[in-house]
């Protein structure tokens, strides 16, 4: 249940192709090989209203959270974060060269006992797996 929310500020939409972004991150999630296919999500929301440092109109953010579920170490944690962080840092450099530019990234683990899902995308990819 790797499950990545982005919000950002709405003046990046002008610096940067969003539907790109969330494709580094799915990848970069992928590439770790410690999350399951089927239980990746990236998802992106726009901040319309926001201030940052002294409120100048442009200054920008990008913030991350990704939370998953327990079960995995604190070293394959931060290998895989410092992996995906690599990934979306590398692809925002245009927009820490053109502009003052905040990201960030945090990663939250649910407590098995107080989270809930249904998912049948994993069986779904199983079956296209197994015939193509």
């Amino acid at each position: 249940m790797p499950h990545f929310t982005i919000e950002y500020s709405a003046n990046l939409d002008s610096r940067l192709d969003m539907g790109k972004v969330i494709e580094v991150v799915r990848q970069a999630a992928v590439e770790t090989g410690i999350f399951p296919l089927g239980g990746i999500r990236v998802r992106a929301i726009r901040c319309e209203h926001y201030a940052i440092a002294d409120g100048s109109p442009h200054f920008g953010f990008l913030d991350m959270v990704l939370r998953l579920g327990e079960g995995r170490d604190l070293a394959a944690r931060k290998k895989a974060g410092e992996h995906i962080f690599r990934a979306l840092s590398d692809h925002l450099d245009p927009v820490f060269a053109a502009s003052q530019f905040a990201l960030s990234f945090d990663m939250q683990i649910n407590d098995q006992e107080t989270s809930w899902k249904r998912n049948n995308i994993h069986g779904a990819l199983k079956v296209q797996v197994e015939h193509g």
